[in-house]
């Protein structure tokens, strides 16, 4: 992943089941370097660790299929793609998929837009030669 990338999604804060580990006093030094909020749920409000779980399952997902199929990838001059060499990727394809919970990507949820696709600027041209071949009629 490029560091670009990294400080792109920096991570503002942290919302976290009070495990220990986000608890020692390590965690507490590093949040304050990183000026990252640390949040806690309760046992009144766990909807938080849901919807935690199921994002984690859906990454395990990802990457299982990634590993299981990523020896058999190869790029357009037909050679091997490692399937660490395609994190990238799925970082993206995760970022930009509309989310069941909220209807939402989680680029949207974070930065309040989602970065642009090849897709995006093929489907204007789309519409341009759509509008242009209407009038042959």
């Amino acid at each position: 992943m490029e560091w670009s990338s990294i400080m792109d999604w920096y991570i503002h804060k942290i919302v976290s089941y009070r495990d220990p580990k986000f608890t020692s006093g390590l965690w507490k030094e590093i949040h304050q370097l990183f000026e990252t909020n640390l949040s806690f749920t309760t046992a009144y409000h766990p909807q938080p660790d849901g919807l935690a779980g199921r994002m984690i399952q859906t990454l395990e997902d990802m990457v299982q299929i990634l590993c299981a199929y990523g020896l058999e990838l190869k790029d357009c001059d037909g050679f091997n793609l490692y399937w660490c060499t395609l994190l990238p990727a799925l970082e993206l394809a995760y970022k930009t998929s509309i989310h069941g919970s909220t209807n939402q990507t989680s680029s949207i949820l974070e930065k309040g837009w989602n970065p642009r696709l090849p897709q995006d600027s093929s489907r204007k041209y789309l519409v341009e030669i759509h509008s242009k071949a209407s009038s042959f009629k």
